[in-house]
């Protein structure tokens, strides 16, 4: 980059900035020209009354005003460092001093320190002549000390290792004459000592030396050639000696400048007039172009006023006899508005985190005119609905500052858009994009997908089976978005929650741990907790319902009749029964639920094929046709009992059906009434019945509690060994022996079993219990567990045994006595008599005293003397 002098406005503000404050002091300092990058230039801590510390906590920064930077700033040292190789000659050409400004930026207060770098000139360069030879056609009879000027020889350096002396070589007609003028320069002029005489001499040449005042002295060399002419009195004379013109930049090539106009009072060739440069440097010629006959100056290349400001151009106008006229044209360049502002960045905080508070300052940047005056003023805007504004600085500073808050969520990223522009006319405008990236801050705790999930797992699962996956979602990023799945802690069935289910931690897929069984859990709740990775870490919580579908995984079990074998159980039909009478019902349950707990029955195989057949959907057991004579005493039904379930699971019960003759039941008398009438009669018969047995069997519960109870807190083992009859304390069946969905019980199968001896039609009638029904046993069952129909275990043959004899022993006898005490029979059939005898003798230690009622009614002895 070249540096030239800033105009006198540019220099105007600056001096009025530094007497308002608003630019701190002046560094100057100084360097030699050719030293290698790196070396050191100054150290600057002590002039900015700073230490190191300071020095990189207000982020220090060396500006140069130029867009090339030829020095560095050592924040851990404070010193001003070469960035690269200077030269005086370039930077500043014939511009003495070179100075090289630059600005020391200091944030938090922000303080601008300006720099001037002097480079300082070093004897690198020689003097060199424009031409190697120079041709001086001087007419004899010239008069002595007759000057001519020579042109100087170009000397790059300044100073004393600038050209300080001409020297010519020995001649008796000619001798140097060197001038020094004010601005330090030196000129050489050959006197005329001798006349010359064409005749005696023609051609002269002379050798001009050029020599600098460095160490050591570099020289330069030209030939000086003097031609000898013939006499030509007069020389060509200018109006002016000095022409001042102005032209604005950026003029169109070819404009014209001025005109330059010399005369010559000879005649003929000696007063032909031509013009040419005279000692003008090179990028002056590039600029300008001189017409050698007309003297008219015009444009030749493009005028910048920011490269130079103003131009001055010798010109010589010789005639045709030799001799020579001087004059010098000032040219002062006009600016025009021809440089749009540039914007410099400085520093600039991205990313920025989201959480800063307002007013952070996240770019500093200056906005330079290289035009001067107006067209060199600017202003600078952003665009709007943007959480930044700018605010004014000093020096055409400008900070970029918070000014609401921001939202990483919502917008990552913001690409501002400086404008800059001057008040020239017409107006220039620059623009920079800033992009400021927004870092992300753990603001976000981590959302499911769903407030609420529901899942369904199918019993008998294999363990490690994946249920499904649970997600949640954080809008942060990167560690603050990355979740963290677990299960709290909580309990199903007394069990922790751990111990069925478990998360992927990182992927959040949910897996059962172990085999679950719907008649166990039907359902359960488990928390799974999402915690992101940021810091603090948020969380969120989510409830997972998880649902056990049923499998038909679950055999039908017969209740009655109780199939244990060991105690058989044979239903009674009189043989006088017609078609369609009820003999017993079977009655099964399903521990699973739903379509798989839907029972059907079908009887696989019979005695007699066509007398008895099962209702499919209730499993009643019925006569098909009247019973003959020709009939097996003894009939033997296996009944099949099938769920509907995928695939169907099923199991079989065996009846034993005993066809007997002699019921004696005035419900069998065959009577000419319609059939709904009997059947309404004993429907209130056996609901009657039944509510007396039910209202015995609580008051006998309450007694047995309160013995029990008793015992308990008296400790007297004594009074339970003597005792005769010991109830425990539970039902063989509750209420429900299911709920709704898990059984099939629900479906209106679960009775309490009653016979009714010797009536016509010996219906069943299986009625909902309106309280529990006890178990007849031995003292030393007391405490057994109780049986449930719905219980994980199956009843063991003991328990059926006991179940079927509580059933018999309820259903015939409680049945019968009451009937036979209603209607006042005097004499029952003796096969009745003998059938309840028999069963009462095999519980006769526990019936004793239903046996005594018995006889007081009717004495055994009669009874066998009857047969």
């Amino acid at each position: 980059m070249e540096m030239h002098p800033n105009n006198w406005q540019g220099w105007s503000f600056f001096f009025y900035l530094c007497m308002c404050g608003a630019i701190c002091e002046s560094f100057h300092y100084s360097v030699p020209e050719e030293k290698k990058s790196g070396s050191l230039v100054a150290n600057v801590l002590k002039d900015l009354k700073v230490d190191v510390k300071e020095l990189s906590a207000r982020r220090a920064q060396l500006v140069s005003e130029g867009t090339r930077q030829y020095f560095q700033l050592d924040l851990h040292s404070g010193n001003v460092l070469l960035d690269d190789r200077l030269d005086r000659e370039a930077l500043c050409g014939h511009k003495d001093p070179c100075i090289v400004l630059s600005e020391i930026v200091l944030e938090n207060p922000l303080q601008v320190h300006r720099i001037e770098v002097q480079i300082e000139d070093v004897n690198d360069n020689s003097p060199k002549f424009s031409k190697k030879e120079y041709l001086f056609q001087i007419p004899e009879h010239t008069a002595t000390n007759t000057k001519f000027p020579i042109e100087s020889a170009e000397d790059s350096d300044r100073g004393e290792n600038a050209v300080q002396n001409y020297t010519l070589s020995p001649d008796d007609h000619f001798q140097l004459d060197v001038q020094s003028h004010s601005d330090g320069t030196r000129s050489a002029e050959l006197v005329l000592k001798k006349q010359l005489d064409r005749e005696e001499e023609r051609r002269l040449s002379l050798t001009l030396l050029a020599v600098d005042g460095g160490i050591p002295q570099r020289t330069g060399t030209a030939q000086i050639i003097i031609e000898v002419l013939d006499s030509n009195d007069n020389a060509p004379h200018f109006d002016k000696n000095v022409y001042r013109v102005k032209l604005t930049e950026n003029s169109p090539l070819g404009s014209f400048v001025t005109k330059v106009e010399a005369t010559d009072r000879d005649f003929g060739s000696n007063a032909e007039i031509s013009y040419s440069f005279s000692q003008v440097p090179d990028d002056v010629q590039r600029v300008f172009n001189l017409n050698k006959h007309t003297g008219e100056l015009t444009v030749a290349e493009n005028v910048d006023y920011e490269i130079n400001q103003n131009y001055a151009v010798n010109i010589k106008a010789t005639d045709g006899g030799g001799l020579s006229a001087y004059c010098k044209v000032i040219v002062e360049i006009e600016d025009r508005n021809d440089n749009a502002p540039e914007v410099t960045l400085t520093s600039l905080t991205s990313p920025l985190p989201e959480d800063s508070p307002l007013d952070t300052v996240l770019a500093l940047f200056r906005v330079m005119d290289k035009d001067s005056g107006d067209n060199g003023r600017t202003a600078c805007t952003t665009e709007p609905n943007f959480p930044f504004m700018l605010t004014a600085s000093v020096n055409n500073y400008y900070q970029l500052v918070t000014q609401q808050p921001l939202d990483r969520e919502k917008v990552s990223e913001y690409n501002i858009t400086i404008i800059a522009t001057d008040w020239g006319s017409p107006r220039l405008t620059s623009m920079r994009i800033i992009n400021i990236q927004i870092s992300d801050v753990n603001d976000n705790s981590p959302v499911f997908e769903k407030s609420f999930y529901n899942m369904q797992l199918g019993e008998n699962n294999i363990p490690g089976l994946m249920i499904g996956l649970i997600q949640a979602k954080d809008l942060d990023t990167e560690q603050n978005a990355k979740v963290t799945y677990s299960v709290l802690p909580g309990k199903v069935i007394d069990q922790p929650v751990s111990s069925y289910v478990s998360i992927n931690s990182e992927t959040g897929n949910l897996y059962a741990i172990q085999s679950l069984d719907y008649e166990q859990v039907k359902d359960f709740q488990v928390i799974v907790r999402a915690v992101d990775n940021g810091s603090p870490p948020l969380s969120s919580q989510v409830i997972v319902q998880l649902l056990i579908i049923d499998e038909n995984d679950n055999a039908p079990f017969i209740l009655y009749p109780l199939q244990n074998g060991t105690s058989p159980s044979n239903d009674l039909v009189p043989r006088g029964a017609e078609a369609g009478y009820l003999v017993t019902k079977v009655v099964a349950v399903d521990r699973d639920s739903g379509q798989n707990s839907w029972l059907s029955y079908a009887l696989l195989k019979a005695t007699e094929p066509g007398l008895f057949s099962v209702g499919g959907q209730n499993g009643e057991v019925k006569t098909m046709r009247p019973i003959n004579k020709r009939d097996t005493f003894k009939q033997k039904l296996i009944i099949g009992v099938r769920d509907n379930g995928h695939p169907p699971q099923s199991t079989s019960a065996t009846l034993s059906i005993l066809l007997v003759d002699g019921f004696s039941d005035p419900y069998m008398k065959m009577v000419d009434i319609p059939k709904d009438e009997v059947v309404e009669g004993e429907d209130r018969t056996l609901t009657m019945y039944l509510v007396i047995c039910l209202a015995a069997i609580s008051f006998i519960f309450l007694v047995s509690v309160l013995v029990f109870v008793a015992i308990k807190i008296q400790k007297r083992r004594k009074f339970v060994e003597s005792s005769a009859l010991n109830f425990p304390v539970g039902p063989n069946f509750p209420e429900n022996c299911g709920d709704a969905d898990a059984g099939s019980l629900s479906r209106a199968y679960n009775y309490e079993v009653c016979l009714a001896g010797g009536s016509l039609n010996s219906e069943f009638r299986f009625l909902r219990p309106l309280f529990p029904v006890f178990s007849v046993e031995p003292a030393q069952s007391q405490g057994a567990p109780r049986s449930s129909a719905v219980s994980q275990d199956l009843p063991s043959h003991e328990a059926e045994s006991r179940l079927g004899s509580q059933l018999h022993l309820i259903g015939n006898w409680s049945q019968y006595r009451k009937q036979v005490v209603k209607e006042q029979i005097h004499q029952p059939p003796l096969s009745s008599i003998k059938h309840m005898v028999v069963l009462l003798d095999s519980k006769a230690n526990i019936v004793e005293d239903y046996k005594r009622s018995l006889q007081k009614l009717w004495p055994l002895d009669k009874a066998v003397s009857r047969k």
